[in-house]
Formats: structure tokens, sequence, C-alpha cells
């Protein structure tokens, strides 16, 4: 039987949960930062302590070049120089494109990726980020890095399944059932991770075009992402399920955290491997290293977190 999901359904429950979870003004008119204001140099020191056997994790993908349903804007790798056509030069180097936006890049995105109603977070107006790039709420926002508490929630592994089907969405209770499951609490200024399985599906079953069909969160999850003061949200999909839950609105979670909230988001995370290294120490939390690019003015960045346990 499918589940009754919760509010919001339409635009106007979406605009009152958005003034209900807005960060707008918390940190002061002038923030650029967001919820990355809750990682404390306390909270990024009680991090530390999470690190007992020097083990790191990676949770990205390789930069994907080759393009297909799911990547449809390829990351563009040439070589400059090459060692089997070398002459007088004796070394090598290669060029780069890449558009960090989509659904197979590992990337975080900037508060200025999102726009409601003509604005983006803390209500400056769309029309900062121009042709030139933005000029508030950028990523370098981040550019001393991200430091943290990551705690990942395997909502497959609540459900006892391999993978979520590419049309579900994850609900509140879910989150809070996976945080008792992993034996821990969400809390302030964590970064917390979300697992969906999506890359043991397209092991399964081939690839979809996540465009149509991906599992995520329910738009409601806002509220709980709220409440509990979450700094940095990812996911091995984008966040949002796909399609839309509210009728009316795409994206509703993308718009609720960048928009409203000031948080910042980890698309297309890899996060099979975190989640073995989770299951065979039998916890769920770890220090994590999140080290944007400094791009002046840029609505993203590729992204190479590391989990240390």
């Amino acid at each position: 039987m499918p589940r009754t999901l919760p509010s919001p359904r339409n635009v106007e429950e979406f605009e009152a949960l958005f003034r209900e979870v807005s960060n707008w003004g918390r940190w002061g008119q002038d923030d650029q930062r967001g919820t990355l204001n809750l990682l404390t140099p306390e909270r990024v020191r009680a991090a530390a302590t999470l690190v007992r056997e020097g083990v790191t994790v990676n949770l990205s993908w390789p930069l994907p070049t080759v393009a297909d349903v799911e990547n449809f804007r390829p990351t563009l790798h040439l070589m400059t120089r090459a060692g089997d056509l070398a002459d007088e030069f004796a070394s090598s180097g290669d060029f780069y494109a890449i558009t960090p936006h989509g659904y197979a890049l590992s990337h975080i995105d900037a508060l200025c990726h999102f726009f409601w109603r003509g604005q983006m977070y803390n209500g400056r107006p769309a029309s900062l980020v121009t042709s030139m790039g933005a000029r508030a709420n950028a990523i370098d926002a981040a550019e001393n890095g991200i430091i943290g508490r990551g705690v990942l929630l395997d909502i497959p592994r609540l459900r006892g399944v391999e993978y979520l089907e590419a049309d579900e969405a994850i609900l509140a209770e879910e989150l809070e059932a996976a945080e008792r499951a992993a034996g821990l609490r969400v809390g302030p200024g964590d970064i917390l991770l979300v697992r969906t399985g999506r890359a043991v599906r397209k092991a399964a079953l081939g690839v979809w075009d996540p465009r149509q069909m991906l599992a995520g969160l329910h738009a409601s999850c806002a509220r709980w992402l709220r409440e509990r003061d979450v700094a940095v949200l990812g996911c091995d999909g984008v966040s949002d399920a796909r399609p839309s839950q509210v009728e009316g609105v795409e994206q509703p979670v993308h718009l609720l955290c960048l928009v409203a909230m000031g948080l910042h988001l980890l698309d297309n995370m890899q996060l099979e491997a975190l989640a073995q290294a989770c299951r065979e120490r039998g916890r769920w939390e770890f220090l994590l290293t999140l080290n944007p690019l400094r791009i002046a003015g840029g609505t993203a960045s590729p992204l190479n977190p590391i989990a240390v346990f």
C-alpha cells in the first residue's frame, strides 16, 4: 500500500515550511556561511577525538569523463604533454573542464546555486549571481575547509534491503530510526550523510535517468534537519527524491536547504566503501574533511571528501 506522505504537498504548504525552517538573519544580515557557522572550533576539536585508527575512506567518485544518461555533461580531460610523444620536454601535463552540477560528479553546492521567488540565502537577490560569477553566497565561503563529525544513516540497512527503489522518498521518522539503529543522535554541527544504495541499484539494474527518478529525502525532512541543526547534508543521490513529492516545486529539498536554511549540500557521494567501513566497526560516526576548491564566485566545487576512523 502506498505511503501517505506528509506536508508539504503543494506550493502553499511548501512556503509555510520555508518560513518555518528559515535561518535568514540568524547569524546576521551579512552572513554567507549559513549552517557552517555551527561548526565551531569546539565541535571541530570534539570531532577530532573520533580518530582512533587513522584509517581513511574516500567518499567521491572518479571524475566522470564518459557521457551517458546519468552524466549528460561529462568532465573533459585532455593531455597537454605526454611521455609517449615526448621530445625535448621532460614532463607531462593535462587540462580539465568540469561542470560540477548534475547527477554524476561528486560535488558541494554553494548557497547561491538555487533561488526561490527571486532570492537566495539570507534574502539576497538572485541578480547577484551574474554572468561573471556569484557576488554573494559563493562556494569560497567554505575556502577554509569543512571539518566535523560525520554521521552516516544507512536507510537500506534499516529497511533490510540492498537499495531503495529509484522513486522512494525517505521520511523523518526513518532518519530517527536509522540513528537509533546506529546508536547515536544527530546533533548541532554534524555533517549528515544519507545512503540510499544508489550505486548498488545501478550495479544490479544498470544506469537510469536520475532526472526522472531518484531516491532521496522527502521535503518534510527539512523540519528535522533544522531542529537538529545539521551543518552539512550529503547523499549518494542529490538529497531530493525525484520526481518531486511537492506539486509545483522542483527539488524542494535543495530549496529548503540551500535557500531557506543556508545548508550546503553534497551531491553524488560514493557511500558504499564508507558503509562497509562503518559496518565492520559497528560505529557510524567519524571525522569528516571536506575541502572545496577556492573558486571565487563559484556556484559549486568538485569534492573529494575523506572520512577518518
